[in-house]
């Protein structure tokens, strides 16, 4: 898609997101947000630069306390409400007398009878057998109990759960952590200092967990971004204490940078962090 078709294309889905504020369609809205990125990921970051910063101002709006109370209170009405449930009737089953058949007819009941007329119990007339005699039981030594070993629990080593890795995210989402990640970057470089990824989800709390793959992209988004002179921003992310992050390199490469001849990639990289905060150190 030629780049002035994205452009059209985004202008327009950012004036109807505006509208959808204005009305506070809250459904919509976060619709077309998400498809303003989208469209913005079809061009060079250079080529969207006033876009991607509505957006970003757009986004404040998304964010703020009265946006989400309304969309609390939209997904409430819209959500069905359960119909009250009805008594229902109890039916008295019918009672049916005992000595009465289903079809009506009186069962026949069969007579008792008495003590007296039950049959007496015959006697045997074989001669009773002599008890027979029990002799004592011999008694004998108590056996040896055995010795019971102490059981032993076997040891077992309980490994912590690995950790899952992240999914990769789309194209969309990374453009707009990116255009977050930028002024972040610039106040790192005004201060003369770096920063580490852990670092970095701390200072931006809403950054997702991500891969390793899509932190080289959101660098190279961001240094995509510079203008022409500027220094690279992806040299301040660092490893350990103040260490060059072992994929500058590749990322750098991808944006043209070139180790000069001769020289060490730790030494180019430590110039390359000197060059952005001379830079930044007096824009504002």
């Amino acid at each position: 898609m030629e780049i002035a078709t994205v452009r059209r294309t985004l202008n327009h889905t950012l004036t109807e997101l505006k509208r959808a504020i204005d009305r506070y369609a809250v459904a919509v809205a976060a619709d077309l947000y998400a498809l303003a990125w989208q469209q913005a990921a079809g061009a060079p970051p250079s080529e969207t630069r006033e876009q991607r910063a509505q957006l970003k101002d757009l986004k404040e709006i998304l964010g703020s306390r009265r946006w989400q109370e309304e969309e609390r209170r939209q997904a409430a009405a819209a959500s069905p409400q359960p119909a009250p449930a009805q008594p229902r009737a109890v039916v008295a089953a019918p009672r049916v007398r005992p000595d009465t058949a289903r079809t009506g007819e009186p069962v026949a009941r069969s007579p008792r009878r008495s003590p007296s007329s039950a049959p007496a119990p015959r006697r045997s007339s074989a001669p009773a057998r002599p008890p027979v005699p029990v002799s004592a039981p011999i008694p004998s030594a108590p056996a040896p109990s055995p010795v019971r070993t102490p059981v032993v629990a076997p040891v077992v080593k309980v490994r912590p759960p690995r950790r899952e890795v992240p999914a990769l995210l789309e194209a969309g989402q990374l453009w707009e952590i990116a255009t977050e990640l930028r002024p972040l970057l610039e106040q790192t470089a005004r201060a003369g200092s770096t920063l580490t990824w852990p670092q970095i989800h701390k200072r931006l709390p809403s950054l997702p967990r991500l891969h390793a793959d899509d932190q080289c992209v959101l660098l190279w988004l961001v240094d995509e971004d510079r203008r022409k002179g500027e220094p690279l921003l992806s040299a301040l992310v660092t490893v350990g204490d103040r260490q060059m992050h072992p994929r500058f390199p590749a990322v750098a490469e991808q944006l043209g940078w070139r180790t000069p001849s001769g020289t060490r990639p730790h030494t180019a990289w430590s110039y390359e962090v000197l060059k952005a905060h001379q830079h930044w150190r007096h824009r504002r």
